[in-house]
C-alpha cells in the first residue's frame, strides 16, 4: 500500500513538471498544428488573451466559448498566456470598434428572446492589441454550420493575430500598372483589405527595367489589364517567378464595352490579346478566349416600360453574372460563400504531369454554358433556354504550386533589360493564382464612394470576395505555413431533433435510470464475490 501512495504521489509530482497529452480524437480537435507551435515557441513575452464571448449564452455559442478556451489552454502549453475574461459594455465596445451580434430565439412558451452577443477575443503582446474575431458569419449556410465552421478556424485566427503581433517589418506586395488596369477607386477596398497585412505599392514597369526591381516584393498582383505586355515586362515577372516570388492574375479572357453594352443594349466580344497566354501556358494553365453563363447569377434592374417617359425597372436574372462556388479542398476558399463576379473567363488546367499541384479555388454551378469569341453580349438575352446550360462546375481561378519553368528558358534577355545575371530556366517552388475575371478583385462605386469588393447594391446582399482576395495573397505570401490551418476539419454531429423531441421520455428515462442500475450491478456483484469467498 505504502508503494501505490508513494507512486501515485510521484505521477502527481511529475505531472507538474511534465505535461503529457493524448488527443484520441479523429480530427485532431484538441491539437495544434506543428506551424502554430513554431509560431508560440517564437514568443519571448507573455501573451495576454482575454474572452469577449460572455454572459447568458445559448447553447451554439457556450460550445463556441469551450472551443475557445480549449485553444487557449492548448496555446498555454506552447507559451505563456495570461488568460481572463473581461464583462463587455458599449463603452469598451465603441473603444475597440467591435459590432454585437443580436441572437432571436424562441423559448419553448413561445416568447421570443433577444441576446446581445460579442464574439471576440483580444490579444496582447509586448504592448501590442490584436482583436481576433471568433464568430465566422458565411452567407448561406445555417446557424448550426457557422459555429462549426467558428470553431474549425479558431486556431487560425488566434494565430493570425500573434504573427502580426510579431511582426517587426511589414511585408510588401506591389499591384501592377501601366495596362489600362483600374484606378484606385475601384481598386479600393482591394487596398484596404491587404493593407491589414502588407505594405501595397503600386507602379509600372517602364524601360529601361532592372530585371530585379520586384525581388523586395512577397507577392505581385496584375489586376485587370487592358493592353498586351512588353517583351521586357514579361521577363521580368518571368524571371521574378524563377526567383521564388508569387503571382496573382486577375485576367479577362475577353475585351467587350460595358459603355456601349449601357447604350446600345448589345456589345461584341474578341479575345483579348495580353501577351501572357504562351506565359500561362509554359506555367500549366490557360485562360480561354470565351465567357461562361450560369444560371446562378446575380440581378439586374432592366426597363421592361414600353413608355419611355414612365420606366419601370424590374430585377432580372444577368447570367453574365454567375455567382461563383468556393471549393472546400483548398485553405484560400474553405468555409467560404459565393464570389461575386462578372464577365468571367473559363480556365484550363495543361501541362499533364509537370509537377505543378493545380487546384481549383471557384468554378460555375451545375448548369452553366460558355460563349466563345467572336460573340456578343446583349441584354435582350434575359430568357435563355435551359437547356443550352449543359455544362457543370467550369473552373474560372485555380491555385498552383512547384517549381515552374521559365517561358524565356531558350531565349535571350530582351534589350531594355538592365541585369548581368544569366537567366534562369527552371525555378525554385513558389506559388501563383490565376483569376479569369478581374472583376472579383474590385469595388463598385455608389455616388463616387467606393463599396466594399462582393457587394451588390441592387440586392443589397454581400458576398465573400474580400476574403477570398486576403486569403488567395495570404496564401501567395505564408512561407509559415499558418494559412493551412483553414484546413483543420470538425465534424459537425448533429442531432435529429425530431427523433429526440418524440423519444424525449426515453431518452431521460434511460439517462437516469442506467447509471443507478450499472451501480447497483457493480454493488450487488461485489457484495456477492466477498459474501461467497468469506462464507468460506
Amino acid at each position: 500500500m505504502i508503494i501505490v501512495l508513494v507512486c501515485v504521489a510521484a505521477a502527481i509530482g511529475l505531472s507538474h513538471v511534465w505535461r503529457v497529452r493524448w488527443d484520441m480524437t479523429d480530427d485532431k480537435h484538441y491539437s495544434l498544428s506543428e506551424a502554430s507551435k513554431n509560431l508560440l515557441r517564437q514568443t519571448d513575452a507573455p501573451i495576454g488573451v482575454t474572452l469577449l464571448l460572455d454572459g447568458d449564452l445559448n447553447a451554439g455559442f457556450r460550445r463556441l466559448k469551450k472551443a475557445t478556451e480549449e485553444t487557449v489552454e492548448e496555446m498555454n502549453v506552447y507559451a505563456k498566456i495570461t488568460n481572463h475574461q473581461l464583462p463587455i459594455t458599449n463603452g469598451i465596445a465603441d473603444s475597440l470598434g467591435l459590432s454585437p451580434i443580436i441572437i432571436h430565439e424562441r423559448e419553448q412558451n413561445g416568447k421570443t428572446a433577444q441576446t446581445t452577443v460579442y464574439p471576440y477575443a483580444l490579444m496582447q503582446y509586448k504592448g501590442r492589441k490584436a482583436v481576433v474575431t471568433l464568430l465566422k458569419n458565411t452567407r448561406g449556410l445555417s446557424g448550426e454550420e457557422n459555429l462549426n465552421a467558428s470553431i474549425e478556424q479558431l486556431e487560425f485566427a488566434f494565430m493570425e493575430a500573434l504573427h502580426l503581433l510579431q511582426q517587426t517589418e511589414t511585408p510588401r506586395v506591389a499591384i501592377l500598372e501601366g495596362h489600362g488596369e483600374p484606378d484606385e477607386a475601384h481598386t479600393y477596398d482591394l487596398m484596404t483589405a491587404l493593407s491589414k497585412y502588407f505594405q501595397v505599392d503600386r507602379g509600372s514597369l517602364t524601360p529601361p527595367i532592372d530585371a530585379h526591381i520586384l525581388d523586395g516584393y512577397k507577392a505581385v498582383l496584375v489586376v485587370s489589364p487592358q493592353t498586351a505586355f512588353s517583351e521586357e515586362e514579361r521577363f521580368v515577372i518571368d524571371q521574378y517567378i524563377m526567383r521564388g516570388g508569387a503571382v496573382l492574375w486577375a485576367l479577362n479572357g475577353v475585351q467587350f464595352s460595358e459603355k456601349v453594352l449601357q447604350s446600345e443594349g448589345f456589345t461584341p466580344i474578341l479575345p483579348l490579346e495580353l501577351g501572357l497566354t504562351d506565359m500561362l501556358f509554359r506555367y500549366g494553365v490557360r485562360v480561354n478566349p470565351a465567357l461562361v453563363q450560369d444560371i446562378q447569377c446575380l440581378p439586374i434592374p432592366v426597363n421592361v416600360s414600353s413608355d419611355p417617359s414612365q420606366p419601370n425597372l424590374q430585377p432580372m436574372p444577368w447570367t453574365f453574372a454567375p455567382l461563383l462556388l468556393t471549393s472546400q479542398g483548398s485553405a484560400i476558399t474553405r468555409n467560404m460563400g459565393q464570389v461575386m463576379s462578372t464577365f468571367v473567363s473559363p480556365i484550363d488546367a495543361v501541362g499533364g504531369d509537370d509537377g505543378i499541384e493545380k487546384r481549383v479555388l471557384l468554378a460555375t454551378s451545375t448548369a452553366s454554358r460558355v460563349t466563345a469569341t467572336p460573340g456578343e453580349v446583349n441584354l435582350n438575352d434575359m430568357n435563355p433556354e435551359m437547356a443550352d446550360f449543359k455544362y457543370q462546375y467550369v473552373p474560372v481561378a485555380v491555385s498552383m504550386e512547384g517549381a515552374f519553368s521559365s517561358a524565356f528558358a531558350h531565349r535571350m534577355v530582351p534589350e531594355g533589360i538592365e541585369t548581368d545575371v544569366p537567366i534562369r530556366k527552371t525555378g525554385v517552388r513558389t506559388r501563383q493564382v490565376v483569376i479569369g475575371s478581374g472583376s472579383v478583385l474590385l469595388n463598385e462605386l455608389q455616388k463616387n464612394r467606393p463599396l466594399p469588393m462582393g457587394y451588390d447594391r441592387y440586392s443589397g446582399m454581400q458576398f465573400s470576395n474580400r476574403d477570398f482576395v486576403a486569403n488567395a495573397v495570404l496564401w501567395l505570401t505564408d512561407s509559415e505555413g499558418l494559412i493551412s490551418l483553414r484546413e483543420k476539419e470538425v465534424v459537425l454531429r448533429l442531432l435529429n431533433d425530431q427523433r429526440a423531441h418524440e423519444q424525449r421520455l426515453n431518452v431521460q428515462l434511460v439517462s437516469t435510470i442506467s447509471p443507478i442500475a450499472i451501480l447497483a450491478l457493480i454493488g450487488g456483484t461485489v457484495f456477492a464475490v466477498r459474501k461467497r469467498k468469506y462464507e468460506k
